[in-house]
Order: structure tokens, then sequence, then C-alpha cells
């Protein structure tokens, strides 16, 4: 049986293949429980489709992923949005949200959801604050300077403001930081994982984590295709006939977080790692915007990430991007 599944703060609104109209749930623990109860009535394998809402989803994509006969998908919304669009469907509401979910999971392929471990989940949620307390604290800090440079205008008393919050920031930012290293050396798989990553030229102990988090809700049997693919990373080339060529971009139907964590490691080996400085600068040859070039350089870092955690061996850009030994001279 195919369930639609759409999820809001409060409320589970559910869509049953063969049902008539819609059943809605408490985004509970206790809702959680009578939604299981009532798709497991009558013992049929049980398919649900949600899309990735981050918080407000996980505990029912792991409550649902932990009952006997049930199957999950978490599908990308973009895919949904697209999908509802061939359906024709206009109106916008939970319950057309559910029945398109439905639908969705009985016409396209269901690709089950791999509930991470406790750790993993530990991992990314730090991760995902300290995002988010880092991006405040570039702004505080923006603040500060643009405080002290109109003395006239600013107050001491906004300047003292600003810099209590930027002690209390730092201090959550170290915190947080502690935490996440906690969950990668209590687990040996993510240990080995963030000492390959920090073999990696522009990657340090940040930016480890911060891919590390995202990376851990991959499902374990993915290949590089569909990393990219989650990333946002593949290329989207737009042609018609032979008069209409537009550029060719980046998807972004993807995880938004893991492109942020990989565009400062990639802009680091741009300059600074001798295959991958070569391989931008051969995109730039072609004619390639800067931009597209440094999406390219993370997309190749991605698969170099990918191949290094397969076959557990730190990185060499020989690997990545072969270069001339005589250019490869001028960096060493």
């Amino acid at each position: 049986m195919n369930v639609g599944l759409e999820v809001s703060a409060k409320e589970l609104v559910v869509a049953r293949e063969g049902k008539k109209g819609v059943r809605s749930f408490a985004n509970t623990p206790a809702g959680h429980g009578e939604l299981i109860q009532t798709l497991t009535r009558g013992g049929q394998r049980v398919r649900v489709v949600m899309e990735a809402t981050g918080l407000y989803g996980l505990d029912v994509a792991i409550a649902l992923s932990d009952a006997e006969g049930i199957e999950v998908m978490v599908a990308n919304p973009r895919a949904v949005r697209d999908f509802a669009k061939a359906m024709m469907q206009r109106s916008k509401s939970d319950r057309w949200d559910a029945v398109v979910l439905r639908e969705f999971g009985a016409g396209m392929r269901f690709k089950r959801w791999t509930r991470p471990t406790a750790n993993a989940l530990n991992l990314w949620a730090n991760a995902r604050r300290l995002e988010a307390l880092t991006h405040w604290n570039v702004a505080e800090k923006n603040r500060r300077h643009a405080a002290q440079g109109s003395s006239a205008a600013i107050p001491g008393s906004v300047r003292r403001s600003i810099a209590r919050s930027l002690r209390f920031q730092e201090k959550e930012i170290a915190e947080l930081r502690r935490e996440a290293k906690k969950c990668i050396q209590a687990d040996g798989e993510l240990y080995r994982q963030q000492q390959l990553l920090r073999s990696m030229p522009g990657i340090g102990e940040v930016s480890a984590i911060q891919l590390l988090a995202e990376l851990v809700l991959l499902p374990p049997d993915g290949d590089v295709r569909q990393w990219v693919a989650y990333a946002g990373l593949d290329p989207r080339e737009y042609r018609s006939g032979k008069s209409v060529r537009k550029h060719t971009r980046i998807s972004k139907i993807g995880n938004g977080h893991l492109r942020r964590a990989l565009f400062m490691p990639a802009l680091v080996a741009c300059r600074f790692e001798p295959h991958l400085r070569g391989f931008y600068q051969h995109l730039l040859e072609r004619g390639k915007a800067k931009r597209q070039a440094l999406s390219a350089v993370a997309r190749k870092m991605l698969h170099a990430i990918y191949g290094m955690f397969r076959a557990n061996q730190r990185y060499d850009g020989a690997r990545v991007y072969a270069l001339p030994p005589t250019i490869v001279a001028k960096f060493a």
C-alpha cells in the first residue's frame, strides 16, 4: 500500500492508497504510535513517502522506519513539486500535498530511507547548529565593525550589547565543536573518515565536521552519482533543437548544507592544491566562468572523498587530475 505523508509542525496528514479522503494525526510521539497502528492494520506491506522537512519530519521518519512492515522514502521536495506540476495540480494544501506524495510513491522508483545511527544524528544536529551560529557570528562581527566606524551614531550601550552577544556565540560555538568531535571520536568509522578528509588540502577541522555531518545521512550503498545529485552539484544542461542552448549550471536540487560545506575547501584548493588548481585553470581556459569552474572543483572533491572512503586511502591529487611533472614541481 502506498501512503503519502505531509508533515507540518503540529499535524501529519495521510493519504492512503484505496482510501477516500485523508486522515490527520498529531505530530507527537503518541500521534506517531497511532499512525503506525493505523497503517499496519491488516498486515500488508506499507510504503510511506514524505518530503525532507528537517526536524519536523525526522522524528516521524525514525518512528516509521523502526515499525515492522513499513518502509519510508524521504523524497526531494523539488522533485515532488515538479511531479505535482506534471499532474496539473494547481491547488496547494496539506490534503493535496499528501495525495501528490502518495501518487509520487506509486509512479516513481521507491528509494528506501536508511535510518542513521544515534551517534550520526547527534553529529548532524550539532553540526547544523554550529553552521547556524557561525553565520550569526559573522553577521555580528560585521555589525561590530560598522559600530566602531560610526562612533557618533552608535551609543556605547549598542557596542556593549554586540560584545556580549559575540562572547556568548563564541562560547556556544566552542562547545558545539567539542560535542561534534566527541561524536566523531566515539565512532570508529566516523573517526576514520574524518582522518581521510583532513588529508585533503582545503579541508580543516570545521569543514570536516560539516561534511561528515551531511554525508552520514546518505544511504551506505549509494554510488558517487547519487552523492553528486544529493549535493545538487550535478550539471543541468538545457538544449532544444539547434537554436536554444543555455549555459550549463548545477542543478541545486539537493542538500544546500553539503554544497556550502564544500565551497570554502574548493576555494582554498583552487589556490593551494596543484592538481585541483590545474583543473580549475583548465576549465577557465576552456571559457568556463569562475563560479562554474569552482562548482566543478567542488564536484571533483566530492568524487575524491567518495573514492577515499571506499578505498580507505588518503588524498592523492594525481588520481583527481593528472598534471605534467613540471607544473607539479612549481607547487612543491
